[in-house]
């Protein structure tokens, strides 16, 4: 097991739990992958590795960012996106944005069919709830750590 993997698995760990059990993410989270990685991959393959872990980091921040600003998404999930794509590096960064989203549309359609079976259990329309602020950190999670080990 790599260090990355190591790093990626505790952060995505950390904060998948915090999203599920809290609906977001600590800034220390993002902030703890993002030094992780660039130390990592710095003393992995020098100044490059570096640099590969701080273009990853930019990476994963645009990637997320627009999603943002159309109210899709949480900062928490874009921070941790960046945080990540400096343990990924540049090269990683796109296959992980790639697999989140399909798991996040996975996790979106659980969360949406679990409350449309628990609104038609209730059958009062002043008790129904609609779908609000779905985790999306153990997709960041998941998503992360497949591109890790399809590299490996």
């Amino acid at each position: 097991m790599t260090p990355e993997f190591s790093v990626a698995i505790l952060v995505g760990l950390a904060a998948a739990v915090e999203d599920l059990w809290r609906r977001r993410v600590s800034n220390w989270i993002p902030a703890s992958a993002f030094v992780a990685g660039v130390t990592c991959l710095a003393i992995e393959r020098g100044w490059r590795g570096a640099l590969s872990a701080i273009v990853g980091a930019i990476g994963g921040f645009c990637v997320f960012l627009v999603f943002y600003w159309l109210g899709g998404m949480g900062g928490g999930d874009v921070k941790l996106m960046a945080g990540l794509g400096a343990v990924l590096g540049m090269e990683n960064v796109i296959p992980a944005a790639l697999w989140t989203a399909a798991f996040g549309g996975v996790i979106a359609a659980m969360c949406i069919a679990t409350v449309a079976v628990r609104n038609w259990l209730i059958r009062e329309p002043a008790k129904a709830r609609p779908v609000r602020n779905i985790p999306y950190a153990p997709a960041i999670a998941l998503g992360s750590w497949i591109a890790l080990l399809a590299k490996v």
